[in-house]
C-alpha cells in the first residue's frame, strides 16, 4: 500500500513551460513536475535557493496528473523595452532601465492555457523526507503565493488536497471526490487524459511513452533533467484506459 496526495489545480490562465529558445516561451498542455515541485515548494516556504531542501521535495514523490478539462490555447505577445547592454553598467530599476536614450525593443510569445482543471496525484515514496499529509497541509495553508506555472497564473479555486492508501493509482484516483460544482461546464467530458511517471504502479495500461525534459536538477541555474511519462485516455465512467 502507497500512501498518495491527490489536489485540483483551476486557474484562468496556467503556464506550464517546455524547452523555450529565443523569443518564445510555449506550454505543455498538463502541468510539469517541476512547477508542482515549485509548488509544494512554495506552499512550504522552501526558496529557490535552498538546494538541499528543493533536493529532498523532488525525490519525496512520482507525479501523475489528469487532465479533467484541457481549456483553450493563448498566445500572449509582448513588446519590451531594453537598454542597449554597456560593459560595467547595471540597472537595479526598470526606471533606471529606461533612463536612456539607447533603448530596443525586444519581441517575444508566451504560451497559456485558459480554463484548463486538473487532478494531480503524488505517490509518497517510502521514507520521504516530507510525509502527505503534511504536504496536504501546506497546501491548503500555503507559505507563499501559489501559482500556476508563473506569477500571472494565480489560482481560483481551493485545491482540496487528500489523502488516500491505496495500491494503484488507478484505486487512488478512484477513492477521492471533489466538489466539482464550480468547473461542471469545463470538465464534462466523457474521458480525461492520464499520464503518470516511469516505474509508477498505475494500474492502467499506457498507449503512449513520452519523454519530457521537467526534471529539477539545480533551480537556480535553471537546468533540467529527462524523465519518462506514460500516458492513456481514461473513461470518467469507468476509469479503464481506451483509445483516442
Amino acid at each position: 500500500m502507497r500512501d498518495y496526495l491527490i489536489f485540483r489545480l483551476y486557474g484562468p490562465l496556467a503556464a506550464w513551460g517546455d524547452i523555450a529558445v529565443g523569443e518564445y516561451r510555449p506550454s505543455f498542455a498538463h502541468p510539469s513536475k517541476s512547477a508542482i515541485i515549485g509548488l509544494l515548494a512554495a506552499a512550504l516556504g522552501i526558496r529557490r535557493d535552498d538546494a538541499e531542501r528543493q533536493k529532498a521535495l523532488a525525490e519525496t514523490f512520482s507525479f501523475a496528473v489528469r487532465v479533467d478539462g484541457m481549456g483553450t490555447l493563448l498566445r500572449d505577445y509582448h513588446t519590451t523595452q531594453v537598454p542597449s547592454a554597456k560593459r560595467g553598467v547595471v540597472h537595479y530599476t526598470r526606471r533606471s532601465e529606461l533612463a536612456g536614450d539607447d533603448l530596443n525593443t525586444i519581441l517575444s510569445s508566451r504560451d497559456y492555457r485558459c480554463d484548463a482543471a486538473y487532478t494531480v496525484a503524488l505517490e509518497i515514496h517510502n521514507g520521504a523526507a516530507y510525509k502527505a499529509q503534511e504536504l496536504a497541509n501546506a497546501l491548503t495553508k500555503p507559505a507563499f503565493t501559489l501559482y500556476l506555472g508563473r506569477k500571472s497564473c494565480p489560482l481560483a479555486l481551493p485545491l482540496q488536497p487528500k489523502v488516500t492508501n491505496k495500491e494503484t493509482l488507478k484505486e487512488a484516483l478512484a477513492s477521492v471526490a471533489f466538489d466539482d460544482s464550480e468547473l461542471v461546464d469545463l470538465t464534462k467530458q466523457s474521458h480525461a487524459l492520464l499520464y503518470w511517471e516511469d516505474g509508477q504502479l498505475s494500474g492502467f495500461t499506457h498507449e503512449q511513452i513520452i519523454s519530457r525534459r521537467d526534471a529539477p536538477l539545480n533551480r537556480t541555474r535553471w537546468q533540467f533533467g529527462e524523465r519518462r511519462e506514460h500516458y492513456c485516455s481514461v473513461q470518467k465512467e469507468d476509469e479503464a484506459c481506451s483509445s483516442l
